[in-house]
């Protein structure tokens, strides 16, 4: 007779324990106790079902407790409701929330693998029929017949993290205006606030208000309207509201149980997944693990690690003796037709954690310039100043994808900078061109180490003293048109070699392109001149501009 497993909690983590352990053991006696109605959902794809990109419901149900059965020979109980452990009796609590019953159920290993739940904050007004979270099944059923049922037109969406912009263009699509809500002073917490910049811009192009660095403070209901008080003292209009501010462990069952939590709130665990009691395994949202770049304590609720945990769990519970190694935050998401993609750790992190890194910006197309179809591409690589990377963001339209996985990979195998110079690349026309843009991320990032570049970032031409400082743009004039930094001196790249004497060799130098390239070339013509002090603004002017857009006009709304 095999070993006796419970697993609570069904879904990513849950269900691929159950699955591998039973691939790997055939005699074990495996049950998954979900509280849900199903056992696996694709809650990634909740919004677009939402919006109407998935069609049909069925598509969203990963697995069902026959299938289960009939494949892997597993018992699996949905609706019923773990609420309590007794570790000293090796025994859970489990309540049947169809009968009500409670009744018990004795384990040789338990696999915790609950989850998270919507953070709901005590906000007046916040249990209003018309203001919903989405986690799960329930609450997506719930929200797709609240709008058949009463054909909201203005929603607003209160949080701006993946799942927030994700239901922001569903709605959009569905014919709503879609205002945004978010605390912090940009979107995607994941990302610099530089990257986020991109987005806002893009956000506002498609007249989406951004009520930025605010917070709502109560929600006042009318019979056909919800106005929304923001902590500004603003206030919008919707008649439906999308509650989407994160999530936390769903972890109250365990209270009293003598599990130990760890720093950040959630499970702890130790490399093999195991919680303070050896028999006792957990995985997935709830539980804390090692941030792969710091390794820190962390809480990083994604889908893919958590399926991973899964795997792991279930191969130690059969004595393999495998570690999980940390999780890296690799993430992506689509906002309408861009794409934004990161991994590791952003500089914020870094720099509250007082971790010394460098960081630089690329803007290059997403394949061969003369091939139609070519956008631009924006890739922010951050790194240590030995070379190890740290992290990178991406945003773009076309390609973010391909190349935010080919830096994840380089990080989580130890690989440096100099390294992405290296890497041969796929490359035709219509894909890439010959140095793909994670090339010249990582021959920029040389350049710096190397000694061949120093650079500027947008926020040291925001704090230059113009007095000891010569902003030197060498984009042609016909450029300048379309907007340059104030206070800049123009001196195209092709003049330089002729008029560097006008130059002063006693102030700092900080040289713009439109996006960096020609800014290195006259850096390069400057210091074998003699000019001892030269940078190269990354990212260039396009970067500056973006950045600085968004930040002058914080909060950004339409009235």
């Amino acid at each position: 007779m095999g070993k006796k497993v419970l697993i609570v909690g069904g879904v990513a983590g849950g269900a691929s324990t159950a699955a591998r352990l039973r691939r790997m053991d055939e005699d074990a006696e495996i049950i998954i106790f979900e509280r849900g109605e199903y056992i696996s959902f694709a809650n990634c794809g909740l919004p677009y079902y939402i919006g109407g990109t998935i069609t049909e419901r069925r598509m969203l149900l990963v697995q069902t407790p026959e299938r289960m059965k009939s494949m892997f020979n597993i018992d699996v109980r949905t609706q019923n409701e773990v609420i309590k452990i007794k570790r000293e009796e090796k025994r859970i609590v489990v309540k049947d929330l169809k009968s009500g019953k409670i009744y018990e159920e004795n384990y040789d290993v338990l696999v915790l693998s609950p989850g998270a739940e919507p953070i709901k904050p005590d906000i007046k007004g916040i249990d209003a029929k018309n203001i919903f979270t989405l986690r799960n099944m329930n609450n997506v059923d719930a929200i797709k017949e609240y709008i058949e049922n009463n054909s909201p037109k203005r929603a607003a969406v209160v949080g701006a993290g993946y799942i927030g912009l994700e239901m922001v263009e569903n709605l959009y699509n569905l014919g709503m205006e879609v205002s945004i809500i978010e605390k912090s002073n940009q979107v995607l917490n994941t990302i610099d606030y530089d990257m986020a910049a991109i987005v806002h811009e893009y956000l506002i192009s498609k007249k989406i208000p951004l009520y930025l660095g605010d917070g709502v403070k109560e929600f006042n209901h009318s019979e056909n309207e919800t106005e929304i008080l923001l902590e500004s003292g603003r206030k919008l209009k919707a008649d439906i509201v999308i509650i989407a501010i994160g999530v936390r462990p769903d972890i109250a069952f365990i209270k009293d149980s003598g599990i130990e939590l760890g720093s950040r709130g959630g499970i702890k665990v130790d490399s093999y997944l195991r919680t303070s009691d050896p028999d006792i395994y957990a995985v997935g949202d709830a539980i804390e693990v090692e941030d792969f770049i710091t390794k820190d304590a962390a809480i990083i609720p994604l889908a893919g690690p958590a399926n991973k945990q899964g795997r792991i769990a279930a191969d130690n519970i059969v004595g393999k003796k495998v570690k999980y190694k940390g999780t890296q935050g690799t993430a992506i998401a689509k906002i309408f037709d861009l794409t934004v993609g990161c991994t590791g750790n952003n500089e914020k992190v870094l720099e509250a954690k007082g971790i010394k890194h460098l960081s630089t910006v690329t803007i290059t197309n997403s394949h061969a310039g003369y091939y139609p179809g070519a956008l631009p591409m924006t890739v922010k690589l951050i790194y240590s100043p030995e070379g190890d990377i740290y992290g990178c963001q991406i945003v773009g339209f076309k390609g973010v994808d391909k190349r935010i996985d080919v830096v994840a990979a380089s990080i989580r195998f130890n690989k440096k900078v100099f390294d992405l110079t290296e890497l041969e690349l796929a490359y035709a026309p219509p894909y890439s061109s010959a140095k793909d843009p994670v090339n010249m991320a990582g021959y920029v990032a040389s350049n710096v180490l190397e000694g061949n570049m120093d650079v500027a970032h947008w926020y040291d031409i925001e704090q230059a003293d113009l007095d000891k400082t010569i902003i030197l743009d060498v984009t042609e004039p016909y450029e300048r048109s379309f907007g340059f930094i104030q206070g800049s001196v123009n001196i195209p790249l092709g003049e330089i070699r002729e008029r560097f004497e006008e130059l002063p060799r006693d102030k700092e130098i900080i040289i713009s392109c439109q996006v960096g390239l020609r800014a290195y070339i006259a850096s390069k013509i400057l210091k074998q001149k003699g000019f001892k002090n030269v940078r190269v603004l990354t990212g260039g002017f396009r970067h500056y501009r973006t950045v600085m857009k968004s930040k002058n006009t914080l909060p950004i709304w339409y009235s």
